[in-house]
């Protein structure tokens, strides 16, 4: 028996700001090469724990928090109104989610499309209330964002609740309890929101810690996995790659896969039935859409 790393999808409405939060946590720039900054494909990242207490450090050792789980697996997903399949894929696969709203824009359609599609799949999810950056007369930190907000002026607080606070009466209407994450006092009632900016990096470590502190203390029992049973996944993609043939994309949650592994693969008709001729696995912190990123080839997953 083995612990897996949780799921968690990213999905809001488009240009509210995923891509770049993902980029914001992988330390890469992934959304600037995309066509019109938009998102075209469901992409994932392998985020170790390495990282993630690299980049919460000193929230994890002041709250005296300590992970065992071995990372976060992001997947990011289209936010245009025209990917809704690729978003439901996306919801359908996570263990966790995490809903990016602009802070000034707030509750757009593909937000509450984005919304359903976690209600359906019982999703839990934490919102980033995105580009706090932008409010006006901001003033930057680099440190803690509960801080930095103690920190600005009185008519920026006001702003900020009041953007806030438009988000919880939204979250409200479509039968959701939400409030800013220091203030949630029963995560399980309530959906936390982490007031963040992708540009800034402000808040990010707070949403990294309090996803991945979710993960490990609810859905600890669904993460463990029969690590030497058999394979169990979903296909992302399904692509030609020159010189390797038909490739597919493949999130797999359980067991494990081998080359020479037979595999069979459900289609709209009849299941195709295939064997294994090459496994890679993205680097850590890679993007595996990004044409640049290294890809490690291995005997098994």
């Amino acid at each position: 028996m083995a612990l897996r790393s949780p799921l968690c999808v990213v999905l809001a409405h488009v240009d509210h700001g995923k891509t770049s939060i993902l980029d914001s946590i992988r330390g890469t720039a992934i959304a600037e090469g995309e066509a019109g900054g938009i998102t075209q494909a469901i992409g994932a990242s392998i985020i170790p724990l390495s990282s993630i207490n690299k980049t919460c450090g000193k929230l994890l050792e002041a709250l005296n928090i300590t992970f065992t789980l071995p990372g976060l697996l992001f997947i990011d997903t289209p936010g245009h109104a025209g990917f809704v399949s690729l978003r439901k894929r996306g919801g359908n696969l996570a263990d966790i989610a995490i809903l990016v709203i602009d802070l000034l824009d707030g509750v757009k359609p593909q937000t509450v499309e984005s919304i359903e599609i976690l209600k359906h799949y019982k999703t839990p999810f934490v919102i980033a209330a995105n580009k706090v950056d932008l409010i006006q007369g901001w003033r930057r930190s680099n440190g803690p964002v509960l801080k930095t907000i103690d920190s600005q002026s009185e008519h920026v607080k006001a702003l900020l609740d009041k953007k806030m606070y438009e988000i919880v009466g939204k979250m409200a209407e479509l039968g959701f309890d939400s409030e800013r994450f220091d203030r949630v006092d029963d995560f399980t009632k309530r959906i936390a929101i982490i007031p963040t900016s992708a540009m800034t990096g402000e808040g990010i470590p707070e949403l990294l810690m309090v996803v991945a502190g979710l993960a490990q203390k609810f859905l600890e029992k669904q993460l463990v996995i029969e690590a030497k049973g058999s394979a169990k996944g979903t296909v992302l993609e399904v692509k030609p790659i020159r010189g390797l043939g038909l490739c597919l994309d493949v999130i797999l949650y359980d067991g494990m896969l081998k080359r020479g592994d037979t595999i069979i693969v459900g289609t709209t008709t009849e299941p195709v039935v295939s064997k294994v001729k090459g496994l890679w696995e993205p680097s850590p912190l890679a993007e595996m859409r990004d044409k640049k990123a290294k890809f490690e080839r291995v005997d098994q997953i």
